[in-house]
């Protein structure tokens, strides 16, 4: 499965060069340019097209002296967004998706699809209190025509070919009565979506914002997805990626009870129904990384980050590193860990980002021999997914959601049922008394996978503790 990335491209790519070479270049309108704002000068504060601010912070806007104008960049000033209102941009897109399919890939990831589709009068957003820019999702984020863009991209790469592919669409924001479209097969549009509820739990107006996780909160946002996506669409299932922080450091316990906590977080998400996705170094365990200082970062979000917050609120890059160190997007991007050689066997050179220096530990060499690692827990959970229908197929039930450290539920297919219960904290727990998981009746059943030794299905919850069961009708 490809990552393709068709909202922007980049400035140096030959379609932009020649849209950026002149205002009556043919592919001039393959990329959003406009004038600047009526009564100012191009190239003066306040003169974009609009007041939307960038993901990466500053205006989404990039003056072009040469022409006079500007050109829409959501993201990086390096990255120019396309215009999908242009037929031949589309037409473009769909015979490149075509070009690797030929070429044998079996599908691909759309990066931030949900934007591909703007409101063509690019209105202005509204601006918060204490903001200079604004937030222009509701302009640009599932615009009038992304239902169209995504069923004619269907019918354009996929309709006629045959075999078996897959997609699955990167869509921030998303919502599941918004799944529920993307996803029905009926709609031909995508099999699956990248949302963010359950990894947003923690950040409050912005990712560089801290709320304290609560479990209940990650329950009920697991529970509306599960039960949105029962009837028709699917699921996605994933803790980590490219944008996030490492899951063990951020939900779990990345210290004494780090291998616990990172089997536990492990079972909780696999054992739901959906596609599970393993980013590189999760099946380790791999942990955020102990940046010392900002020059050992180099994700361009959190460095205009910093950036932004010297300007605006006359801090030091000391005082906000801790928050690039919680929730930064080079915590995913650090080098593979792959033995405890030096740079964790990555590279005999000199790495554009440093390793992680508990590398020497935390390495696949070292977990590939251990019966007991983290590495051979999720092999134990895949090895579930292939044998056992009721992970694929079954049906889900959260139990007791309003508990603030049981994440128990079942799964329920034909004649078998499973039973997952995991301790989300530092502390035993009792569950005995907890007349919402029905124990009764799992008295004899089996003990299917466990981050500790067994124990009766009664006793107490050890520290980061989960039990898969299963019992058969």
């Amino acid at each position: 499965v490809m990552d393709l990335v068709v909202n922007h491209t980049s400035d140096e790519h030959r379609w932009f060069v020649d849209s950026s070479s002149s205002p009556s270049s043919p592919k001039r309108d393959w990329y959003w340019w406009r004038k600047p704002r009526l009564g100012f000068v191009g190239g003066e504060p306040g003169a974009e097209p609009t007041n939307w601010e960038s993901y990466f912070s500053g205006p989404a806007w990039q003056y072009d002296e040469a022409s006079g104008e500007y050109y829409l960049h959501l993201f990086s000033r390096k990255q120019p967004d396309l215009n999908w209102e242009n037929p031949e941009v589309r037409g473009a897109v769909y015979s490149m998706m075509r070009w690797w399919l030929d070429r044998g890939v079996d599908g691909f990831r759309m990066d931030v699809i949900n934007l591909i589709s703007k409101d063509p009068a690019l209105p202005d957003a509204v601006v918060e209190p204490g903001a200079h820019l604004g937030n222009g999702f509701a302009h640009f984020g599932y615009g009038p025509r992304i239902h169209e863009f995504l069923q004619e991209m269907h019918a354009e790469v996929f309709g006629s070919r045959k075999g078996d592919f897959v997609t699955v669409g990167e869509m921030p924001g998303a919502t599941v009565e918004q799944a529920q479209l993307f996803t029905d097969p009926a709609r031909h549009e995508l099999d699956m979506i990248f949302q963010f509820e359950h990894v947003g739990l923690d950040q409050g107006g912005t990712k560089w914002q801290q709320v304290p996780f609560d479990v209940r909160e990650l329950k009920k946002s697991f529970t509306r997805w599960q039960d949105g996506l029962a009837q028709s669409g699917w699921n996605s299932l994933y803790w980590n990626n490219h944008d996030q922080p490492r899951i063990v450091s951020r939900y779990g316990n990345d210290g004494r009870y780090w291998s616990e906590s990172a089997r536990l977080l492990a079972a909780v998400l696999h054992l739901q129904r959906g596609t599970p996705y393993i980013y590189q170094g999760e099946e380790l365990g791999m942990t955020n990384a102990p940046f010392s200082d900002i020059s050992e970062v180099r994700d361009i979000e959190s460095l205009n980050y910093v950036a932004e917050a010297i300007r605006a609120h006359d801090v030091t890059a000391e005082s906000v590193l801790p928050n690039v160190r919680r929730v930064g997007r080079d915590n995913a991007r650090t080098p593979m860990q792959w033995t405890a050689d030096a740079h964790g066997g990555f590279t005999t050179g000199e790495p554009w980002i440093a390793v992680n220096e508990n590398y020497p530990t935390i390495n696949a060499s070292s977990q590939r021999s251990s019966a007991d690692s983290i590495f051979e827990f999720y092999r134990a959970l895949i090895r579930l997914r292939h044998e056992e229908p009721v992970v694929a197929h079954g049906s889900f039930r959260m139990l007791a959601p309003e508990h603030p450290a049981l994440f128990a539920f079942t799964r329920t297919a034909a004649t078998t049922q499973l039973l997952v219960v995991a301790n989300f904290g530092d502390d035993p727990l009792e569950v005995a008394g907890i007349s919402e998981l029905e124990l009764e009746p799992w008295a004899d059943a089996e003990l299917l996978l466990a981050n500790y030794p067994p124990e009766a299905v009664g006793a107490a919850l050890r520290p980061w503790e989960v039990r898969v069961l299963r019992r058969t009708a």
